[in-house]
Formats: C-alpha cells, structure tokens, sequence
C-alpha cells in the first residue's frame, strides 16, 4: 500500500468515526468531519501535483485537523511507535526530514527562531515544532522546500 492509499485510508476511516451532527453535538465535530474531507479530497486531487502546479497557494492553507490527518497517514505508513504530536525530532522522522540537533539548529534559523537558547533546549523544540506545523498548513500539508 502506498503513501497516497494511506491517506485515502485514514481520510476516510476518520470520516466513518466522526459523529454525526445533532442538536447535541458541538460544532468542532462537525468540523473535524469537514477536515477530515477536505483531507480526503486534496489527497485524491492534489497528491501529485508539486507546489508550482498548485494554482492558488491561498487555497491551498489547511486545518489543524487536516495537517493531523496527513501526519498521522504517514506514520502509519512507516509502521514505527511515533509521540509526533508532542516531539519535533518524531514529527521531522515522519515527514522523512533530519532531525539531528544540528538539522534543528538550521531549521530554527531558516525559521527566523529569535529565543533565548538556539540549540537543544525545550523552548525551542516547542517552538519548532508549532512553526513546522503552521509551515505545513500553510503549504498544503507539504514540508515546504526551503525548509528541507
């Protein structure tokens, strides 16, 4: 099974999981089901394309729920126990970057990182972590390429 039928897989096992709505029901679940399908419809529509082929950048600017989806398809994927949701050196191995202590130190200048300590320290994974995140929502769940 390849990465593409991956995510089409979680996309759509997470679609089946989501709640309905109801009265009852909050609309962040309704909004997770619409991440999910939007998560579902750019892996169909938009896996091959490279960022140039994308014609509205804009447009292209995910959720949270759906840069989750997208992690979470990939570390399945690779089949390894992964604590990315809280660990940049787990988040950078799932989207197949370095995430060797001098990778970290690059990727916090390239990142504009402006805290206290510039290597190893918690701060700064936080921090990195949380940009990396907002740097693949922002370019459609893609590790942007100047980041690489």
């Amino acid at each position: 099974m390849g990465i593409l039928d991956s995510l089409k897989k979680v996309a759509k096992d997470t679609l089946k999981k989501a709640p309905t709505v109801t009265p009852n029901t909050t609309a962040a679940s309704s909004t997770n089901a619409a991440a999910a399908a939007k998560a579902a419809a750019l892996v169909g529509s938009k896996a091959g394309q490279t960022q140039t082929e994308i014609p509205n950048p804009a447009q292209n600017v995910l959720s949270s729920a759906e840069v989750e989806a997208i992690i979470v398809a990939k570390v399945k994927a690779k089949g390894n126990p992964s604590n990315w949701k809280v660990s940049i050196v787990d988040l950078m191995s799932a989207l197949d970057m370095n995430s060797s202590l001098a990778a970290r130190k690059t990727l916090a200048a390239k990142l504009n990182y402006s805290g206290y300590d510039a290597d190893g320290s918690a701060e700064k994974n936080m921090w990195l972590h949380a940009e990396l995140l907002k740097a693949l929502a922002k370019n459609g769940g893609k590790v942007p390429s100047n980041l690489l």
